[in-house]
């Protein structure tokens, strides 16, 4: 969604519910499950600044970290549904975390309300700078030719990259080994010093070794070019036609807040993620704003459901 878009959804939003809002002069708590420095915590840094301009009332970012963002996500669910307490979350918590978990203490579904899609943020998959081959169909063939050197690493094990590298494994019709590390520096670490093959992560946590010359990222897993690395194709014109994934951030309510509240919400985040200052910030760290309705939120977390469900099941990976 561009800018234009975005300020018309806020703007119509705004129009039709112009109701003053009832907890106007309370503070809104926006949690994050993750610690202060991550890009979490940055976005909902940035993003906390501008609705609290549009809504006219504070609005404090309370990091929450611990279990992979379960924390934030129970205190949510315990929240008074008053539109008071928000939580801005990756894709991890509503959408990845029922498919490897076997109990949770929460369901996306019943105890969360959508309230808007935040940005979306791409994977890239990274070889030494040395590596013979300069595309993926040839990285793809020097794999076949190479067994015993065919694997990828990434951040961690049941990562997002983890999964997006079973995805391209499947779409190459490669048996990819994957190797876990402990974080993405030292994934970038040992890629630079030939540990592993290739590596997925983030574009925000390869780029620096790429400018560098240090590594080469040779595709991006959006259905577009990210803006990032323009010159870089997508996996899909790589040849590789499904390999396609984005990990995102979206801020929910507490199940049963009002439709009035999750519309006053709503139009301000569109609000923000129309602000030319906000999506300046966004880009230098690899987030695309998209904003929209909390059905279009909706229409995501059932879209990537199916994205990823079958990735999930064919990987085997589950957590306690």
């Amino acid at each position: 969604m561009n800018r234009r878009q975005l300020a018309s959804v806020a703007l119509s939003a705004c129009a039709l519910f112009a109701t003053p809002w009832a907890q106007a002069q309370s503070t809104v708590r926006l949690l994050v499950g993750f610690a202060p420095g991550g890009s979490a915590d940055i976005a909902a840094r940035l993003i906390s600044e501008r609705m609290a301009a549009e809504l006219k009332q504070p609005v404090v970012v309370e990091n929450k970290p611990g279990a992979g963002g379960r924390i934030a996500a129970e205190q949510l669910k315990n929240a008074a549904p008053d539109g008071n307490t928000l939580m801005l979350t990756p894709i991890v918590v509503p959408v990845l975390a029922p498919m490897v978990f076997a109990k949770l203490p929460y369901d996306p579904n019943t105890d969360f309300a959508p309230v808007a899609h935040v940005a979306n943020f791409q994977f890239g998959l990274s070889v030494n700078a040395s590596h013979p081959a300069k595309t993926v169909s040839e990285l793809v063939a020097w794999f076949k030719t190479h067994p015993a050197q065919t694997n990828f690493g990434s951040p961690a094990p049941g990562s997002l990259p983890h999964f997006f590298g079973v995805m391209l494994a499947r779409g190459a019709g490669l048996d990819l080994i994957h190797v876990p590390f402990n974080g993405g520096g030292p994934l970038m670490n040992a890629l630079v010093g030939n540990q592993v093959s290739s590596g997925i992560d983030t574009l925000v946590d390869q780029i620096e070794m790429h400018r560098g010359g240090k590594t080469r990222i040779m595709a991006t897993s959006g259905a577009t070019r990210s803006p990032l690395l323009p010159d870089v194709p997508t996996f899909a014109e790589a040849g590789l036609k499904g390999v396609e994934g984005t990990s995102w951030f979206a801020i929910y309510a507490p199940a049963k807040t009002s439709e009035a509240t999750i519309r006053t919400l709503n139009a301000s985040i569109n609000r923000a993620l129309a602000s030319a200052e906000l999506r300046e910030k966004f880009a230098k760290l690899g987030l695309e704003p998209t904003g929209g309705s909390p059905a279009d939120l909706a229409a995501v977390m059932k879209r990537d459901t199916e994205r990823w469900g079958p990735v999930v099941k064919a990987s085997g990976f589950r957590a306690d």
